[in-house]
């Protein structure tokens, strides 16, 4: 096979060119291509006056390809061979069928692994179902009351579930070929096997969760719902089993390998295991606010004269501002045609986050806009203490807002000024509960108002309008990532035998891509364990 890339497209030209143009770059007859299809198709919009597609393609020929590539001479065109995922031996001699804790990103892709291994695994999801989760989640955006056992953090799918469904990574793994391919097989679009900015949409994430979940099924796993961890038990170092809870019973399942992908947000989990005497770190985490603007500005900002072409859709941006030896502030998780997300899992606590649907349709554009807490930040040198300190924001947010589970807002020209807004201008807010107008310098840690300040009018020279007075600021976003890291070693084992912390909650992974494949390196463990 061979790979050709930076093939440049216009907006108005057919995808149908492509042969074409490959054939040139080759020095070939076109009717030699025997197939054709993209790896990688992206906007490039540097330049506002000629916004057009890229593409890397792949083709097989029917003459020989080495001969060929060589004889062209281009930097752009090489031999490939397409990625085959291959699953490795399972070198376990255990009676006993591995567990995975929760049933997100990494929890669904190690138990796709270990079920295509055939062991069978069983999966805990403190939540329910994704149609009565989505009812709980209505519930609560609609009358405020807050299911704290399903809700946008738990249930079946994890976070991710009421998220943009965003599939970029800074990660490298050829695993992320196998976790694009399971999910599209899933029922995600197409375009997310080529797309350079992948993504997924709230609307179709159900239906893919759900097929997951059949897939492991018919492979001879067990998806428990409503079903919740209650502890680990241990003796001499090594699990022994669990203790869990459904519909009121407690019961116990021998086990000697259990894959913990509890997420960020279980934190009676993360204490359990601390109890316990699992190691676990301080991480640095993130702490900041949604920031909507009117899609439109966004498009014209990215696009110029192209910001209506109906193939380029609504634009994204990702801007960062970096302080001295510190990670500054960072625009994160930008949902186009969005909207903002509450996203509360605990009583007197208020979150936001972002999503969208596939179609990206909305009237604004959100995106978390965030500083970074190192360590030192913290208020003590307690393991746990960046979890206390997540808290604490939620809780003053919760009560600023009026204590009914309203967002604090703040119009950016107010945010900048240092006032309390009393109004809002031409952008609404999509908040689903609700928002009450305040000074988010009562709200949010005094190191991340300052910062944002500052970040909001660096951020406007590189994009156009980003410091619009009328944009509105939701806070707080506060779980962007997890604020510890469970330690593991080689193995992907903690300090108790037989236990794998895996994904965000774990510290391991930042998004729904970089999850899925820790998922797929803890199942691996599992298979290359001989116990």
């Amino acid at each position: 096979m061979i790979r050709i890339n930076e093939i440049k497209l216009s907006l108005d030209e057919d995808e149908n060119l492509l042969a074409e143009k490959a054939a040139k770059i080759l020095k070939i007859n076109k009717k030699y291509i025997k197939s054709l299809s993209i790896f990688k198709k992206s906007v490039d919009a540097r330049k506002k006056d000629d916004v057009h597609f890229t593409y890397s393609i792949d083709i097989s020929i029917s003459l020989d390809e080495d001969q060929i590539v060589s004889k062209c001479k281009s930097p752009k065109v090489s031999v490939t061979k397409p990625y085959v995922y291959e699953i490795p031996g399972n070198r376990r001699v255990s009676k006993y069928r591995p567990i995975i804790v929760g049933f997100g990103p990494a929890g669904m892709l190690a138990g796709i692994i270990l079920a295509e291994a055939g062991l069978k695994p069983i999966i805990l999801e403190r939540g329910k179902d994704i149609d009565a989760r989505q009812k709980d989640v209505n519930e609560f955006w609609t009358k405020r009351k807050l299911n704290e056992e399903s809700n946008v953090q738990f249930g079946e799918g994890g976070a991710g579930t009421f998220s943009d469904g965003k599939l970029t990574t800074g990660i490298k793994s050829p695993f992320i070929r196998k976790v694009l391919q399971e999910l599209y097989e899933a029922g995600a679009p197409e375009e997310i096997l080529y797309s350079s900015k992948p993504h997924i949409g709230t609307d179709r994430l159900a239906i893919v969760v759900k097929n997951i979940r059949k897939k492991i099924e018919k492979l001879g796993g067990e998806v428990c719902l409503e079903t919740k961890l209650e502890k680990l038990i241990v003796y001499n170092g090594f699990v022994q089993g669990i203790t869990y809870t459904r519909k009121g019973k407690t019961a116990d399942i021998e086990a000697d390998s259990v894959i913990m992908a509890i997420g960020h947000s279980a934190r009676d989990t993360v204490e359990m295991l601390y109890n316990l005497g699992v190691e676990i770190i301080q991480k640095p985490f993130s702490v900041g606010a949604r920031i909507e603007h009117p899609q439109s500005l966004i498009n014209k900002a990215q696009y110029g004269k192209f910001a209506d072409h109906p193939k380029l859709g609504a634009a994204d941006y990702k801007l960062a501002c970096h302080g001295l030896h510190e990670r500054g502030a960072y625009t994160f998780c930008m949902c186009p045609g969005g909207t903002v997300v509450a996203a509360a899992s605990e009583k007197e606590g208020v979150i936001v986050n972002g999503m969208s649907s596939l179609a990206r349709d909305g009237e604004n554009a959100n995106s978390a806009l965030l500083v970074g807490i190192e360590t030192y930040d913290f208020p003590s040198k307690h393991p746990l203490a960046g979890i206390y300190y997540q808290r604490e924001i939620e809780h003053r947010a919760f009560e600023l807002a009026g204590a009914d589970y309203k967002a604090p807002a703040q119009l950016v020209g107010d945010f900048l000024a240092g006032k309390e807004s009393t109004a809002l201008g031409n952008v609404k807010p999509t908040c689903p509960t609700g928002v009450s107008l305040t000074n988010l310098d009562e709200c949010l840690p005094a190191k991340v108002c300052v910062t944002m300040k500052s970040a909001i009018v660096e951020m406007d020279k590189k994009l156009n309008g980003f410091n619009l007075y009328d944009a509105v600021l939701t806070a707080p976003e506060t779980r962007s990532s997890s604020s510890v890291r469970i330690l593991r070693n080689e193995f992907c084992q903690c300090n108790i035998s037989g236990v794998y912390p895996c994904g965000e909650g774990a510290g391991y992974a930042g998004g729904i891509v970089s999850a899925a494949v820790d998922g797929i390196k803890c199942a691996h463990a599992v298979l290359d364990d001989e116990h």
